[in-house]
């Protein structure tokens, strides 16, 4: 299998949005009149990852409020800015040893810029030199489903030479969620309805000192509506195939997934079997994807083609309906109609 990382320039016909990591809200401040700016963020938090970082968290403004991206302010300046699905980040490129104040403001489609949310402050541990030695990982690691999207986590304290910064919570290889290092347990949302998950903790110190996994916790969020538990297969999908320089390439478009937080990573399977993995580096389309790889020179050759998304709790999404397509077929479009 090959695994392909995509950059944040246009590679290979990729559109280049947004990317991050997710945490998710109750439709609440969404009642804004027509023409209104969004309202505030809610429920903001900030803790230091590193001596050098500082994770931000809050809640998403209601769907309604027509959220196109966050904007994360340090004092009075922009730091960052993510995309309306993304409701986590981490700050970076700060000094050891200091006290920062953020703030968080949502804007819309078109432009309007929300007021600031309340004001959040975290201090970056002071930098020690040449420190190596990575925390010990946290044990006796517990949870319990909280209704259908979210969990509760605890676990016992991991212990370092010097002291544990923070803890990232992990579904799977993706982390999902961080909390500051007083912290020994939290409640982790936006997951999906109906689904067995398994989360591990890890421990990091101020030097970026990751601990190792401690055990993991299986655990099973509750039934959900079928309104909160929305399609995650990726729509639209589309693929064709074009020949150049003697060869034949294979053209796919998709529409992401609407789930909350940002899709990074998609798998392409042709005929059944894993071909490729494709992994944005920098951002992730939002809107439309697409992707064309070589597919070889053998003229008349039919492929079936179909892709998944990780989704940002970490779990695979569903697959898209199936496509056929015959390399040197007269209009080179899909040779199926197939619905998977």
């Amino acid at each position: 299998m090959r695994r392909v990382v995509l950059g944040s320039a246009v590679l290979a016909g990729v559109l280049a949005l947004g990317c991050g990591c997710a945490s998710t809200t109750d439709d609440t401040a969404a009642g804004a009149a027509e023409g209104a700016a969004p309202g505030a963020p809610t429920g903001v938090t900030a803790a230091a990852g590193s001596a050098t970082s500082v994770h931000l968290m809050w809640n998403a403004v209601g769907a309604r409020a027509g959220v196109s991206a966050y904007e994360v302010y340090r004092g009075t300046a922009k730091v960052r800015e993510v995309p309306g699905s993304v409701h986590m980040v981490d700050v970076v490129r700060l000094a050891p040893g200091t006290a920062y104040a953020f703030t968080v403001r949502a804007r819309d489609g078109e432009g309007r810029l929300g007021p600031p949310s309340r004001e959040v402050r975290a201090s970056t541990p002071t930098a020690t030199a040449a420190d190596r030695s990575a925390p010990t990982r946290p044990g006796g690691v517990a949870g319990r489903a909280v209704g259908a999207t979210a969990v509760q986590l605890s676990w016992s304290a991991a212990t370092d030479d010097r002291a544990v910064v923070s803890y990232d919570v992990y579904q799977g290889g993706t982390r999902i969620h961080s909390v500051g290092g007083n912290q020994t347990a939290t409640v982790v949302t936006g997951l999906r309805p109906g689904t067995r998950y398994a989360f591990t903790v890890r421990a990091r110190d101020a030097a970026d000192n990751l601990s190792a996994a401690g055990p993991a916790v299986r655990l099973t969020t509750g039934p959900g509506t079928g309104a909160a538990d929305r399609d995650t297969a990726p729509a639209g999908f589309r693929a064709t195939s074009h020949r150049a320089d003697g060869a034949y390439y294979l053209d796919l478009a998709w529409v992401p997934p609407r789930v909350d937080g940002v899709v990074t990573e998609y798998e392409i399977r042709l005929d059944g079997r894993t071909a490729t993995s494709l992994v944005w580096g920098g951002n992730a389309p939002r809107d439309e994807a697409s992707y064309s790889f070589y597919l070889g020179k053998e003229t008349g050759r039919t492929v079936r083609v179909r892709l998944r998304a990780r989704l940002p709790d970490g779990t695979w999404g569903a697959l898209s309906a199936e496509r056929a397509v015959t390399t040197g077929a007269a209009d080179g479009t899909d040779g199926a109609d197939g619905t998977g």
